[in-house]
């Protein structure tokens, strides 16, 4: 991770047509066969159609369960936000309004709001691409706007896969922490710029041995738990008296307890700050500018850390961080992405060489595996596996470090 300041960065998605909730059609409301209703329970949510046609489409959620729930309507990757209605009470409804271009989609409850939600479903729009109006700064609102419900999300889904990982960790089930490391890591890592802004919650959380040391501060966070679950070995490299394990031995069972229970206080910091007034303050004084910083600095974090190894040092689970960083830059994008087109030749110029920076990027990361079938550790990269990341990475952060500046200019 990168130890620089980071307090005006921001992140969020991939491109393709993103719809800015609220926002007017120039086109008539979408023929969708009538009213799009959705009930949500405890286990359940039901959307009374899985295809309507492009344009201003109307979700009406129900809330028939225990909890208070929220609705998404999620992008083709599962992962981007384009729109989502959140607070909904037990027997309550609220609606959700979204332009919504032709493609595919899926929709989504979370009961509790918090975790990975029930009854996702693919939702398909057809039709024609519809222009969207509206005054510029409404549209640079849904863009903050979306991010910020972005960001709820992956606190939402980090907070009780810390949990998890956390328990398993201080239980002494090593093999299925190990396989829960980077994938709860994720999470983290698509946000991370949030947490390093907040002062010294980020060194708490992700901090590695050598800056602990370096600053003079304890040792907490997901790699002092990495480092027992891969102990370093006793070899040439690592020898007793290495900085692997000069001053340092394998937590004790109540150690494991004390750094598991750290580390989940420090996330539900994170979670709380990132649903209270303060996080929607700090995102609104920013605006768009906000967004492309951010779009910007995630790169920088896999240009610093993630390509040298540095990152997760004992796991060598790094391919995993840089492909997260990779997927919270280009969301950022994505937000920003029409303002930019916006902006004449120059911006279209931009865009494209941005788009074709994003893609050669991700087909590079793409030959070494992925986040649902593993990646290859780091130290099973080759120099030139190593030398072909690098290219791609500083291929595409030539265009990206201009972009506030064209949204801006």
């Amino acid at each position: 991770m990168n130890r620089t300041s980071l307090t005006a960065a921001l992140v969020a998605v991939p491109t393709a047509a993103l719809a800015l909730s609220g926002c007017v059609a120039k086109a008539d409301l979408a023929a969708s066969g009538g009213p799009l209703t959705v009930t949500s329970d405890a286990t359940t949510c039901q959307v009374s159609t899985a295809k309507a046609t492009s344009g201003t489409l109307a979700f009406t959620v129900t809330n028939k369960g225990p909890q208070i729930t929220e609705f998404y309507l999620l992008a083709d990757d599962a992962l981007r936000i384009v729109g989502e209605v959140e607070n909904i009470a037990p027997g309550a409804s609220r609606t959700l309004t979204v332009v919504a271009q032709p493609g595919n989609y899926f929709t989504l409850c979370k009961p509790g709001m918090i975790g990975q939600g029930v009854g996702k479903a693919a939702f398909t729009v057809t039709g024609d691409t519809v222009a969207i109006t509206g005054e510029d700064a409404e549209q640079k609102q849904q863009a903050v706007t979306l991010y910020a419900a972005f960001v709820k999300d992956q606190t939402a889904q980090l907070l009780p896969a810390v949990r998890s990982f956390t328990e398993d960790y201080a239980a002494g089930r090593d093999d299925a922490a190990r396989a829960a490391f980077p994938k709860v890591r994720a999470y983290y890592e698509r946000i991370e710029p949030i947490a390093e802004a907040l002062g010294d919650l980020d060194p708490r959380i992700d901090y590695r041995e050598v800056d602990a040391k370096a600053e003079g501060l304890d040792w907490t966070g997901f790699h002092r738990i990495e480092k027992d679950l891969w102990v370093p070995a006793k070899d040439a490299k690592n020898s007793d008296d290495s900085p692997a394990w000069k001053d340092w031995e394998p937590s004790t069972p109540q150690q494991r307890v004390t750094h598991a229970s750290a580390l989940v206080a420090d996330v539900q910091q994170l979670y709380d700050y990132v649903h209270g007034n303060d996080f929607a303050t700090s995102l609104n004084e920013q605006g768009v500018a906000g967004l492309s910083n951010g779009a910007i600095s995630l790169l920088d974090e896999v240009a610093t850390t993630k390509i040298t190894g540095e990152e997760d040092w004992w796991s060598g689970t790094d391919l995993y961080d840089f492909a997260a960083n990779v997927e919270g830059s280009k969301m950022a994008f994505s937000l920003v992405r029409d303002f930019t087109l916006s902006k004449g030749d120059a911006g279209k110029k931009l865009v494209a060489e941005i788009d074709k920076g994003y893609a050669a990027l991700e087909k590079s990361l793409a030959d070494h595996g992925s986040a649902e079938r593993g990646f290859t550790t780091f130290a099973d990269l080759t120099d030139a596996d190593k030398r072909a990341l690098i290219d791609d990475i500083n291929a595409l952060a030539e265009p990206l470090s201009k972009l506030t500046t064209t949204i801006l200019g």
